[in-house]
């Protein structure tokens, strides 16, 4: 019988648990094979200056060190749901405790001499990662880029090369390819970005890698000229899903009596709406929670909630993403309370609202955008 391959051993203990899971989703992918093996000398000789950025569900973390004896390895991801899945497959493989998981930041590359990173979505999110890890890592330090070939441009190479003096590509791999950033030109940092709207009477401010940047999508603004009339005797909202926290600032400018929360499991969201409610001189009168679908919110206590749900998983479209925030958003509210959501026109989210909440009307429709009202029962 021939000798097991440490990897496969590894990587088949992976679960994307508690992300969305389905057939066409993986724990493990491509990408995060050609950073560790590209990234495995360099790992052996620093095992202790070791940095992961937006790991997926550990399979980066884990592989430094169980398969290059990375010690100590410092780790930074967006979102929530990575950072509970990378804790479970640590635990389910024997090797909790093994990493830090810190805010994007001087803490998190200090000192670093090897930085993993899987591309981000976003030009701005790749922008302000750069800035970070060439303002406070070793300067000798390699920042290995991770992404799907077809999700790669020359425009990240441009970003890159805005802060290290070396950048080049890798030979693809299985439809994945990297970029190898060296040479650290530290520089002050660009972020948070904030833009005034007069249109809509505030500011937004955001991170790198918060939906829409510092702009309002369409989609927000047509939630936002729905909502004066929700719920009229509200007490309590939330805005699950908040992004740069739009529609909480919104509502608590527009309903001085209402006591808001804005809710995000990413972490430059949360930053973000910080920021924003900072900028609007809202600080006490809008909470900003990082969660997981509102995981922290007590059920049956929110009079209102208002949503703008994600149509996308990492870069593939699929519905689970906004019916997890569904089943948040019934859990959270009271019996008679509302849901206030919007979504494109073309999606089959309606039916989904009945059956997870209630009742839903339709507030007001085009051929982008529809707003819908859903009671819970």
């Amino acid at each position: 019988m021939s000798p097991s391959d440490p990897a496969t051993d590894l990587f088949a203990q992976l679960r994307r648990e508690p992300d969305v899971d389905a057939p066409e989703l993986v724990a493990v992918d491509a990408t995060d094979r050609l950073l560790l093996d590209e990234a495995a000398e360099l790992i052996r000789q620093h095992p202790d200056g070791v940095v992961v950025i937006d790991d997926s569900h550990g399979a980066l973390t884990l592989g430094a060190v169980a398969l290059h004896g990375a010690t100590g390895v410092r780790v930074h991801q967006d979102l929530l749901v990575g950072e509970l899945a990378l804790a479970g497959n640590a635990e389910r493989t024997g090797h909790a405790g093994t990493y830090r998981s810190l805010p994007l930041g001087a803490e998190l590359v200090r000192g670093a001499r090897v930085v993993l990173a899987q591309a981000p979505k976003g030009l701005d999110a790749l922008r302000e990662l750069a800035e970070v890890v060439a303002a406070d890592a070793d300067p000798d330090v390699t920042l290995l880029v991770g992404g799907r070939v077809k999700h790669m441009t020359h425009a990240m190479n441009d970003v890159l090369g805005e802060r290290f003096s070396d950048v080049h590509a890798t030979r693809g791999r299985q439809k994945s390819r990297l970029l190898v950033a060296r040479g650290p030109k530290p520089g002050t940092s660009s972020f948070p970005v904030c833009r005034e709207h007069p249109d809509l009477g505030l500011t937004v401010c955001a991170h790198g890698a918060a939906f829409a940047g510092a702009k309002v999508d369409r989609g927000t603004r047509a939630l936002l000229r729905s909502l004066p009339g929700a719920v009229p005797d509200a007490a309590t909202a939330l805005d699950l899903g908040c992004g740069t926290g739009v529609l909480a600032v919104g509502l608590a400018m527009a309903r001085p009596e209402l006591s808001v929360v804005a809710s995000d499991q990413s972490a430059a969201a949360c930053a973000s709406a910080e920021a924003t409610v900072a900028a609007n001189g809202l600080t006490g009168r809008v909470t900003v929670t990082r969660d997981d679908a509102a995981g922290s919110v007590p059920d049956g206590s929110v009079d209102l909630v208002v949503c703008n749900p994600p149509f996308h998983l990492g870069v593939a479209v699929h519905a689970a993403a906004a019916e997890r925030l569904f089943d948040a958003a019934a859990r959270v509210l009271r019996p008679g309370g509302e849901l206030w959501c919007v979504y494109n026109s073309h999606l089959p989210h309606r039916d989904a609202l009945r059956r997870v909440v209630g009742p839903t009307r339709q507030v007001t429709r085009d051929p982008t955008f529809t707003v819908t009202a859903s009671t819970r029962r």
